[in-house]
């Protein structure tokens, strides 16, 4: 059976909210918040576009860009910001209180990018809307709270296994079959 490798896009679809409210469409680079002053985006014109961190309240990695004026209002229909339950899959539940006074929760990674990235990205509370990954300067974050560590299923301990003792003792007894 022939496997077709297609390549990752080197632009991935975003929709960029602003703490004006306003948000923009476009593709970013992969890697765009790795020390950039601005983060430039191609917009759905063809246009580049350079839009200062400071501006930007959060960058929605999106499965599809807004395509009609229904979703003008909300764009990244972001529709939970917040965890009903508990959730399931590892990583740091987080809390963050941005600068306009907004709460949003998510899941991030439990590794160095926490402490020496330039923005965190999240895993929003609901994978099925729009929204895939959320990605929040560090400029935009007023407050950060851990709400849990959610850790990884338990993996097995191989070293430690135990026999399981004998029941019955491998003695000369008899088959199990009464002599008559």
């Amino acid at each position: 059976m022939r496997q077709s490798k297609a390549m990752a896009s080197a632009r991935k679809p975003v929709i960029v909210r602003k703490f004006s409210r306003d948000w923009c469409a476009g593709y970013a680079d992969a890697a765009f918040g790795q020390g950039a002053a601005e983060l430039e985006i191609l917009d759905l014109t063809g246009k580049v576009l350079t839009i200062g961190w400071e501006q930007v309240k959060w960058v929605c990695y999106v499965r599809d860009l807004p395509g009609s004026t229904a979703d003008a209002a909300n764009p990244e229909r972001l529709l939970h910001k917040k965890f009903a339950t508990r959730p399931r899959t590892a990583g740091l539940w987080l809390r963050m209180t941005l600068m306009d006074g907004d709460e949003i929760e998510g899941l991030a990674a439990n590794d160095a990018s926490l402490i020496a990235g330039a923005g965190l990205m999240l895993t929003p509370p609901d994978t099925r809307s729009n929204t895939q990954r959320i990605y929040v300067p560090r400029q935009a974050v007023q407050s950060l709270e851990v709400l849990s560590l959610i850790g990884a299923a338990a993996k097995k301990r191989s070293a430690a296994v135990e026999q399981q003792p004998e029941l019955f003792d491998s003695g000369d007894q008899g088959s199990g079959v009464r002599d008559q």
